[in-house]
């Protein structure tokens, strides 16, 4: 991949494409194809071939996908199942039909099962029951996986797949029903702030670990594995250590500026008790994170006053 060639991001206003569209043009990439939902679907599998036809990208970055948090896997089955499956299906069996020259597909790490030994290798996959409020979007993400391999295997296409831990950034998506759990502590405390609220109320119980990764590196990462990575097993891109959900939300308290007090309701569900990525092989090429989670955090809550508060 060089600075002239044709470069296609699926999801480029999303938070993690978003980023990878910034990382390419940060690095000089110039002839970069983006389209929005309106103007390509990618659940239409015929306009995605009409797109592959007219537009004839020689890389493909697949970062687009229906996601959310654990309310919205948990009301939306069908919905996270089906439309990612069709998403993926036309994005990677276009990019063969169009001859594309390599593609990189992004999972996520709810591939892993539920009670997986920590941190999670890349062999964990399919080794155990997943978590049952985002399996859906999990097997999703794993027959994506498995249909690179499965191209790479019976065609010789280059199709990568990465599976990077807990996004977060700018563009990220701040609706408390769909989140994720970094962005929604976000938007509670700084919203409890503006309120002058006595408390802010965080699900389940705070003591299930989780580890994040600042979107920007994600897409330094995509990059990199773009340009150095060719092999069937897909390989995890982390930060390298995680925090409590307890601690995290004490963080973005701090962040946010909102000096009152962090109530627990245990009646909800705390989802997977431990994700941390394993990410030595990629470490071992090379790439290290260079943001670090209090820099990070503040990034994005600036992001998100420009966004939605920027008087404040």
């Amino acid at each position: 991949m060089d600075q002239s060639s044709k470069i296609y991001v699926a999801g480029h206003r999303g938070l993690v494409g978003s980023a990878i569209w910034r990382e390419l043009e940060r690095q000089g990439f110039k002839k970069l194809i983006g389209r929005s939902h309106k103007e390509l679907d990618l659940i239409d599998a015929n306009a995605v071939a009409r797109f592959y036809a007219e537009e004839r990208p020689e890389y493909v970055f697949v970062a687009a996908a229906k996601v959310g948090g654990i309310l919205a896997n948990d009301q939306q089955p069908a919905e996270f199942l089906f439309e990612n499956l069709a998403i993926q299906n036309n994005l990677i069996h276009g990019a063969f039909k169009a001859g594309v020259k390599k593609l990189l597909f992004l999972g996520s790490s709810c591939i892993y099962p539920k009670l997986a030994p920590q941190p999670l290798k890349e062999e964990y996959l399919l080794t155990g029951p997943l978590e049952p409020t985002n399996q859906w979007y999990a097997v999703a993400k794993i027959a994506g996986i498995k249909m690179c391999q499965a191209y790479r295997k019976q065609y010789g296409c280059d199709f990568i797949s990465a599976m990077p831990t807990n996004m977060y950034g700018p563009n990220d998506n701040y609706d408390l029903k769909t989140s994720h759990v970094l962005p929604a502590l976000i938007r509670k405390f700084h919203e409890a702030k503006v309120a002058g609220a006595s408390k802010v109320t965080c699900w389940g119980t705070g003591k299930p670990l989780r580890e994040f990764l600042y979107a920007d590196d994600l897409a330094n990462a995509c990059v990199f594995l773009m340009q150095r990575y060719s092999e069937e097993q897909f390989i995890n891109v982390g930060f390298g250590s995680d925090i409590s959900i307890r601690d995290l939300a004490e963080m973005v308290r701090r962040e946010v500026g909102f000096k009152g007090e962090i109530e627990w309701d245990t009646s909800k569900p705390d989802g997977t008790p431990r994700k941390l990525m394993d990410s030595s092989r990629l470490f071992a090429m090379g790439w290290k994170p260079r943001v670090d989670l209090g820099a990070g955090i503040r990034l994005a809550y600036e992001d998100f006053r420009k966004r939605f508060s920027p008087s404040l």
